[in-house]
């Protein structure tokens, strides 16, 4: 069963065209870099294969059920780019990461939620921050809560919006490390980036996005500095209008 089948997927917002007829297989287990420059349609493409934007065109399915209600939402990780810690009653790191062990169809968290918080906040280094509230934190260190948030769930499908961006390059490396053990495990990861960097050794394809459209499908390019196939001259000269840096916190539930 592959984790992700889309065909054709086209999303048009404020009446423009983001992402133009995407085809796009991920087989369970791959580990997949989504590719491209700002305002290239990456987010939109992976909001849209969530159900969380709506697309004009084309058809999704996820772990082997069609986008909707019938998609089992606890298997699937999300964790959207730059969104904010949890905002309302404060909350400790460790709380939050438990809060990732719910969804609509579980009210209650697993006897062992502590056991397993503790080791997603482990993995990416901040274990020792589980009785500070998150509010406290910096974004750095409220990026890797809510990094962990999303590994808690084991997920079968996971899915990342430039998890690393302000993240130091040893909480970088530890957190590839993470990601490789949930690989070794059977969990598909699909990650947003713009540079393969650190996570070189985990990545088995590229998918690369230019004005929504795929122009590469395979391997990954170079690392920076050796000029590969991908064009990343960060002029940038677009932004995404679905971009999710300013939109709800969907780390938990990706439920349309």
């Amino acid at each position: 069963m592959n984790a992700i089948e889309a065909t054709g997927v086209q999303v048009t917002l404020g009446g423009r065209p983001i992402v133009r007829e995407v085809d796009l297989t991920v087989p369970t287990g791959q580990v997949l870099a989504l590719l491209g420059t700002n305002g290239s349609g990456k987010s939109t493409l992976v909001r849209a294969l969530l159900g969380v934007v709506p697309t004009v065109a084309g058809d999704v399915r996820l772990l082997g059920a069609p986008l909707g209600r019938a998609v089992p939402w606890e298997r699937v990780g999300y964790v959207p780019q730059r969104v904010g810690a949890p905002g309302g009653v404060p909350a400790t790191a460790l709380e939050v990461v438990v809060s990732g062990l719910l969804h609509g169809r579980r009210l209650r968290p697993p006897r062992d939620r502590r056991a397993r918080a503790l080791a997603a906040l482990d993995a990416l280094g901040v274990g020792h921050l589980q009785d500070r509230r998150v509010q406290e934190l910096s974004g750095g260190q409220q990026q890797r809560v809510l990094i962990a948030r999303a590994l808690v769930r084991r997920p079968a499908l996971l899915v990342l919006d430039e998890p690393t961006s302000g993240i130091d390059l040893p909480t970088q490396e530890s957190f590839v490390t993470a990601l490789s053990e949930l690989r070794d495990a059977g969990t598909t990861v699909v990650v947003i980036l713009h540079e393969i960097g650190p996570f070189a050794p985990l990545v088995d394809r590229a998918v690369v996005l230019r004005h929504g459209r795929v122009v590469h499908d395979g391997p990954p390019p170079p690392a920076r500095g050796e000029h590969g196939a991908v064009d990343h001259d960060h002029t940038h000269p677009h932004t995404d209008p679905a971009a999710p840096s300013d939109g709800p916190d969907l780390t938990l539930e990706v439920t349309p």
